[in-house]
């Protein structure tokens, strides 16, 4: 069955479901992938988002190779993805041999990248951010490559506007922002060397019931924690149309690689979402702070034009996320971490 606006189910009752959604392509990106020709590799596979987009990718696509790879610390990622009919590799992408034997897919989706714990150990989100991104653009100079990113990259900017265009000059407070535009610059750089077509996928922030802003907000308003609004706006995506964007990326690469942002259209306030699960759990939000005037926030005109709005709206997110949060489903235990202001992660 084919995702649309219409065939939405009211409420996704468990994990095997949420799955099979997050999987299920629309027509649109089912035409996209067929106006490029070849195999699909998604570097960086095992993560938040990697094993559903690789399941994306073969529904859309059935007749194609989808390869995974990654280190798969986590054996049960690696057998959910064989059970999709996606091929696994094993792969320590900081090994640059490694990455040299990987087959030369015509079509490449780089996931690879440390955030969460980002301040731990800054050389080494350095190298993941920025050293593995210039390894891979050289291994793959032919390929088409959708580089993720992140909204991060650009600075603060009014809450009272549209939110940063593509256009505007990357510059973020904390390493591991900067260590992004480092990620940008390395696939950009190699791009114009060697003629390789791409995009860099600025992403934030995605919404999937186990993680993402609404699941932070609604579990703080359910369970009476204190909601920091001094970052106070926020805009996001269902984690099923970011990754049909990604994919349908492979089809609208350019030469050289050029940034897109890839968000929900609408700037919200989060004092606003949390009244909103307050009402719906029956229990006033505690608020702390006060809103700045500036936030993390992108203008999405671009992706809009290329790919219309997202299938999945705000409503409908909410109302997903009250219910698994209400029903105690299962959570990844990842805070977004969107109320940082520092960079700080």
């Amino acid at each position: 069955m084919l995702l649309t606006r219409d065939n939405l189910p009211q409420t996704i009752s468990d994990i095997a479901a949420l799955d099979d959604l997050l999987c299920r392509p629309s027509q649109a990106l089912i035409d996209d992938l067929r106006k490029v020709d070849g195999d699909i590799m998604v570097l960086g596979v095992a993560g938040k988002m990697g094993p559903t987009l690789a399941g994306l990718a073969k529904a859309a696509a059935p007749e194609r190779r989808v390869i995974g790879v990654a280190r798969f610390s986590d054996p049960a990622v690696e057998d959910w993805l064989q059970a999709r009919g996606i091929e696994t590799i094993h792969c320590d992408l900081l090994d640059e041999d490694a990455i040299k034997a990987l087959p030369k897919a015509p079509n490449v989706v780089f996931m690879a990248g440390r955030k969460f714990g980002a301040e731990g150990d800054l050389s080494l989100t350095w190298a993941m951010n920025s050293h593995v991104p210039a390894l891979v653009a050289q291994a793959f100079a032919t390929s088409r490559i959708v580089a993720f990113s992140t909204g991060c990259v650009y600075p603060f900017v009014p809450v009272d506007g549209k939110g940063a265009k593509e256009d505007m000059a990357p510059n973020p407070p904390g390493e591991y922002a900067q260590s992004c535009v480092g990620r940008e610059r390395m696939f950009e750089y190699f791009s114009r060397k060697h003629a390789t077509p791409g995009r860099l996928f600025r992403l934030n922030y995605a919404i999937d019931m186990r993680y993402g802003v609404l699941h932070d907000i609604a579990s703080k308003v359910l369970q009476g924690k204190p909601i920091d609004v001094s970052l106070g706006h926020v805009n996001f995506i269902w984690q099923g149309d970011a990754s049909a964007q990604a994919l349908r990326c492979l089809a609208h690469c350019e030469t050289p690689t050029s940034p897109i942002n890839v968000s929900g259209h609408k700037i919200l306030a989060v004092r606003d979402l949390a009244a909103r699960f307050g009402q719906r759990f029956g229990r006033a939000p505690e608020i702390v702070g006060t809103e700045e005037p500036t936030a993390w926030l992108t203008d999405t005109s671009q992706a809009v034009k290329l790919f219309g709005l997202p299938i999945v709206d705000t409503e409908q997110l909410i109302s997903w996320t009250a219910d698994w949060v209400s029903r105690s489903m299962p959570s990844l235990g990842k805070p977004t971490k969107y109320e940082v202001r520092d960079g700080r992660y």
